[in-house]
């Protein structure tokens, strides 16, 4: 089935932060039951190809969209469900990122309707184009996906790269090939932090990663196990997003070396003055705790970080969380 054919929904959840693990796989089956072909998007989005639903139901796409705005605030309470439909997963995900919370955007099956979303919007909006693509575009004159679609293949390819080059000139044109596919998600445990404001402060940033990294490690602790790698996702103000993960060289739950990981991702991204919106920070690669392997060490200050940090356990489990942690943390949230 070609993407002509296809009706696909975003759909943005919004999950509480620090809430239920297990509710973002509880909120998929429900949304199984609309369609069959849904695919977890973490941390707390989902894609739903409702192609072969519309009938069942009887409803166009704006009326399933409707339905799984209805069921997601009605069993869970997620009121601010955001939902964006198109042709394909990427158009699906882009008019979710340009919709307000509780909010739908619909584009139609038409290619002037596909030319009219995209072309205004800025390049770093489309999918795969993170900070440093995006300032390399800029630096030619590309702003817009409307300028990048209307450059000759060639040129973008010698930019870039040939396959690299060709994937974003078909996706400055509307195409996305990517087909929805039934999976559970992912086995791993996500960490989020929302700015009240978009942040610019790389000193806020670092303090944010390292929240995250203690919320994680201690959950990980709780729940005796370890992770083998840790990803960093970054939504910056425009609603683009950028994936990073960096496989461990030692399966860990201790929040210095996740934070060591977290900071190494972040750099890697060289964000300099991006408007940060939310960082969520994974564990994957999960296994039980009882499998991990230390390297020694003849380094006191790692016996003595692992002391701390095991101290600090037991007084978050006796007193609740946040009774003790990193200097830095100390203060009003970023």
């Amino acid at each position: 089935m070609t993407s002509a054919h296809r009706h696909v929904l975003r759909a943005q959840l919004f999950l509480p932060p620090g809430g239920d693990p297990g509710l973002h796989a509880r909120v998929l089956s429900t949304l199984e039951g609309i369609t069959p072909r849904v695919q977890a998007v973490e941390p707390d989005a989902a894609d739903l190809d409702v192609t072969g639903a519309l009938r069942f139901w009887g409803r166009d796409v704006r009326g399933i969209g409707q339905l799984v705005q209805l069921r997601t605030a009605a069993l869970y309470g997620l009121h601010d469900t955001t939902v964006g439909a198109g042709p394909n997963r990427m158009i699906a995900a882009m008019a979710a990122d340009a919709t307000p919370p509780g909010g739908m955007t619909v584009i139609r099956h038409e290619p002037r309707a596909v030319a009219a979303f995209l072309r205004p919007r800025p390049v770093a909006a489309l999918y795969g184009v993170g900070p440093a693509t995006a300032a390399t575009l800029a630096a030619y004159g590309l702003y817009t996906i409307g300028a990048l679609a209307d450059t000759p293949l060639p040129t973008v390819q010698r930019l870039f790269g040939a396959a690299v080059g060709r994937n974003l000139h078909e996706r400055a044109h509307g195409r996305d090939l990517r087909p929805v596919t039934p999976a559970a998600a992912p086995r791993q445990a996500t960490a989020e932090h929302r700015f009240d404001a978009d942040e610019l402060d790389p000193v806020r940033h670092r303090r944010a990663l390292l929240g995250l990294a203690e919320r994680l490690g201690a959950g990980l602790r709780d729940e005796a196990r370890i992770a083998g790698a840790v990803t960093l996702t970054v939504r910056y103000a425009d609603g683009s997003t950028t994936t990073r993960t960096r496989t461990l060289t030692e399966p860990t739950h201790h929040s210095a070396a996740l934070a060591r990981s977290a900071y190494g991702l972040y750099e890697r991204l060289g964000l300099q003055r991006a408007r940060v919106r939310r960082f969520t920070l994974g564990a994957e690669g999960l296994r039980p705790a009882a499998e991990a392997v230390r390297q020694l060490t003849f380094d006191p200050r790692a016996d003595r970080a692992l002391a701390v940090e095991a101290v600090a356990d037991r007084a978050r489990a006796r007193y609740g969380p946040g009774v003790l942690g990193p200097a830095t943390l100390a203060g009003p949230p970023g």
